[in-house]
Formats: C-alpha cells, structure tokens, sequence
C-alpha cells in the first residue's frame, strides 16, 4: 500500500506529531509512505496530480527521530510522486498553522485533496467535507445537547451580552485557530480587563464565547474517533486526560498540559454515539473530540495529535489499528472502484 500524508511543511514537522507516528508505523509494516507538504503539490501538463514528497522506505525504524531525521536530511532527495499511484491520502495539515503567514496555504491540501479523490484516490478525511469545517462553525452543526451554550460575533458589545447572561465564567477565543493560542477565560476578577481580551481575539476575526464548564478545572479528555466509533484495541481506549496544573484554563499540549489517564465514562460514550452520524455522514474518518463530562469542547478533524500519549498510558499501539483499518479501505477500493465515493469509504 502507498500512502501520502500531507503536513503543513515537512521540514517542520516533529518526531512526537502523531502523523509522524503514522508514517513510521506504515513503513514498518511493510508499505511505502511518504510525506509532502501543502505547498508541494502540482498539476502537471498531463492532467495528473503530482507532488515533491520525502520517504524513507524499505526499512524498520525503533525510533521516531532516526525516522523523521531520515526524512528530513538534507541527502534524502524529493521524490516526484504521482497521486494517481496513491491508494490513500491522509490530509494531516493545520490550517490555523497557516492562517497568518501563508494562508494560501489554508485550503491547498483540501483542494489538491479534492482533485485526488474524484481521481480514485482514497482521501482522509473527505476533503469536500473538510472544506465546510475550516473554522469552528462546524461545531455548531452537531446536536446541541453536546455542545456549551454558545455566542460567535466581531461585535465587542454581543459578547459582553453574553458573557453577562452567564452565571459563572466563561471562555473566549478565535473561531479559527488551535494551541490554545488567545483564549482566555473570563471571571469576576477579569471583567476590569474585558474589552481588551475581547477586542485581542476579534483583532483576526470572529469571537467564540462559550459557557464555562466548572468540571474543566480537571483538564479535558482528547478522545480519538476513527470511522465514528471510539477507537479501541484490547479493552483499551485511545484516550487521555489533559490537564494544566499551572493554573492556566488552557489544558491543551501547547500551553503547559499533561497527560494523565482517562476514564472513559457512559456520558462520553453516549456523546459519541451522538456525534457519530454526522462524522460518518461527513466522511470523517479519525478524529479527536475534546470532552468534559457530557459536553464536546472541541472537534479536530484536521489533525488530530495525541496517539503518543496515548500509547504511553495504555501500552497499546494505537497507530497500527489506524494503519490496519486503511488496509482496509485499499482492498475495499480495490473491489469497488469508482463505485464507492469517497465520503463513503473514508468511514466504512
């Protein structure tokens, strides 16, 4: 099996990214995997999808820096690749990565995707789903019983509303971003200082206002969904709690968290079980959903990370089941063809 996974810039990818954990793992089960960022695409002459990819095929690695420093060394020479030869593509870039720098490089992985699909080449997750969720709007289209009680605005005086409305505190941030980076959670004692929070969060786009739930001074559970269901080997689920004893309301890996184990209760299960028809509609192949208690804080459709620590706290390899699955989905195209969307297969 040939697989692509596609980053924002893989000379700046690191040994502990998920996706570098997927790679490694491909290739030690035997299949070639490659690695290209949003800017190495092309639409040759030909009409074929092609693209500058780095690989370090053909052997075994114990360790993901040996592997990811094989990549990325300066005598591994790009490969032309043809993505028609492909039998997946996995999108793992972050377009918040890109929003301020290059934000060409925002959409490039999900158009090429798109091109590649409608080409035979299974994409994950579903590039024309992936279109519609490029900021954090998408979360408001699942049932809102899974969801805090919610205000998006660029008005100054809308958001001060809301956050009046609400009995206990509350948590501002971008709609378009990740890391944890502007979010700020807002109590009494902060409300001297609210408009110039408010206004250091709408100064690059729409505010995200959301209820603050008591139960995330615990940190949140970064719970990975693959084909709409929890993802599990042996008993165990790809799970952890992240949590930021710095006093930080960020819990998030970027900001100071760790990660402890997670009990995975009834309440989160039955709140994947509710967003999974539309993860399974939308083609939605691996997720991560960010949970506390019964509410769904986050939704990371793009590049879910995490499976590290996963692995850390469980034991369980987690990225084999992913490579297996995909396994999978080859031989189901290999039956089907063009008959089968990709929507489809992404979650079959």
């Amino acid at each position: 099996m040939k697989i692509a996974f596609v980053v924002n810039d893989v000379m700046t990818e690191q040994s502990v990214y998920t996706t570098t954990r997927l790679a490694m793992t491909a290739v030690n089960m035997g299949h070639e995997a490659y690695l290209l960022g949003v800017g190495d695409f092309i639409y040759a002459t030909d009409g074929s999808i092609q693209a500058h990819a780095k690989s370090a095929n053909g052997g075994t690695y114990d360790s993901l820096e040996d592997y990811l420093s094989e990549i990325q060394s300066e005598k591994n020479a790009d490969h032309r690749i043809n993505l028609d030869e492909l039998d997946v593509l996995m999108l793992r870039n972050d377009p918040s990565d890109d929003a301020t720098e290059r934000p060409w490089a925002q959409t490039s992985g999900i158009l090429f995707g798109q091109l590649a699909a409608t080409r035979g080449v299974i994409v994950l997750n579903d590039p024309f789903s992936l279109a519609n969720a490029l900021n954090k709007t998408y979360f408001q289209q699942f049932p809102e019983q899974v969801r805090p009680k919610t205000c998006i605005s660029r008005d100054v005086n809308d958001i001060k509303a809301f956050i009046g409305d609400q009995d206990d505190k509350v948590v501002i941030k971008p709609l378009q971003g990740s890391g944890g980076q502007s979010v700020f959670l807002i109590g009494e004692d902060e409300r001297a200082n609210l408009n110039q929070m408010i206004e250091a969060v709408i100064r690059d786009g729409y505010c995200i206002a959301q209820e603050y739930l008591p139960a995330a001074i615990d940190g949140d559970v970064r719970m990975f969904v693959m084909n709409g269901r929890p993802l599990m080997k042996d008993g165990q689920y790809a799970a952890f709690r992240r949590r930021n004893d710095t006093g930080d309301a960020r819990s998030n890996m970027h900001t100071g968290g760790k990660c402890v184990e997670a009990e995975v209760t009834d309440k989160m299960l039955q709140l994947v079980e509710m967003v999974r028809p539309k993860l399974v509609q939308d083609g939605m192949f691996l997720v991560g959903l960010d949970i506390v208690e019964d509410k769904l804080m986050e939704i990371n459709v793009f590049s879910p990370g995490g499976l590290g620590s996963a692995l850390e706290l469980t034991g369980v390899d987690f990225a084999a089941e992913v490579i297996r699955d995909l396994e999978r989905k080859s031989k189901y195209r290999s039956y089907y063809g063009s008959h089968m969307q990709n929507r489809d297969i992404a979650t079959l």
